[in-house]
This record gives structure tokens, sequence and C-alpha cells, in this order.
């Protein structure tokens, strides 16, 4: 069966389907981005705090032997450097244990931060 002519009446229900179909694919679109912007302000942050709880625990144990408040404020000047919270500091024999905090910037931070836990100390002799 061939379908038959195409009627006024049939374009005129047609008219502007296109643009309806358009503006859902951009507004997927756009959600899709906002997601994927979000997701990698989280993967910074969290970059952020591992090398801010690293710097942190190492300029605490470069200050092992002045003791531990010297050496867990040693650890709070490099996080407040890196825009982070330190969190704990602890000094064991040589070995600091930090852990530190970072928000992400925007409304991402009120949902919550990254935590990292680092370790710093001397190498062991094999």
């Amino acid at each position: 069966m061939r379908p038959g002519p195409v009627t006024r009446e049939h374009q005129d229900r047609e008219c502007g389907s296109a643009s309806v179909l358009v503006l859902g694919l951009a507004m997927v679109l756009g959600v899709v981005a906002l997601l994927c912007g979000a997701l990698g302000a989280v993967a910074v942050t969290r970059h952020r705090a591992a090398a801010a709880a690293d710097l942190s625990a190492l300029a605490a144990a470069a200050q092992a032997l002045s003791g531990p408040a010297a050496s867990c404020a040693a650890a709070q000047e490099v996080a407040e450097l890196h825009a982070a919270r330190l969190i704990s500091c602890a000094l064991v024999g040589d070995v600091v244990d930090v852990v530190v905090e970072v928000r992400p910037g925007g409304r991402l931070g009120e949902l919550g931060a990254a935590r990292v836990r680092a370790r710093a100390g001397p190498a062991a002799l094999s």
C-alpha cells in the first residue's frame, strides 16, 4: 500500500516538532556538561589534597628531631599554604602521619571535602 499524498493539514501538525527535539537534546547535553565539570572539579580537589598531605608530611618529617610540636607546626604551615586544613598530625618515632582536608570551591564545597592521609619518615636501610 502506498502512502497518500502529503496534505497541508499533515504538514501543519508536524511543524515545530524538530525544535522541541533540538531543545530537549540541548538540555541533555547541558546537564552532561555540568556533570563532567563537577567530576573534574572533584578530581582536581582530590589531587590538591594529596599534594598538600604529601608536602605537609615531608615538612613535618624534616622537623621530626625538634619534637612533635615543631613537626606538626611545620605541617600546619604547609597545609595552610596549600589552602588545606590539617586534620591530624602524629609523630611516632621518626615517622610522621598527617591527615589533610581540602574543600572544592563553589557549591560542591557544601557536599563534602577530600581527605587524604600521608606518611613520611626516613627510608629503611636494607
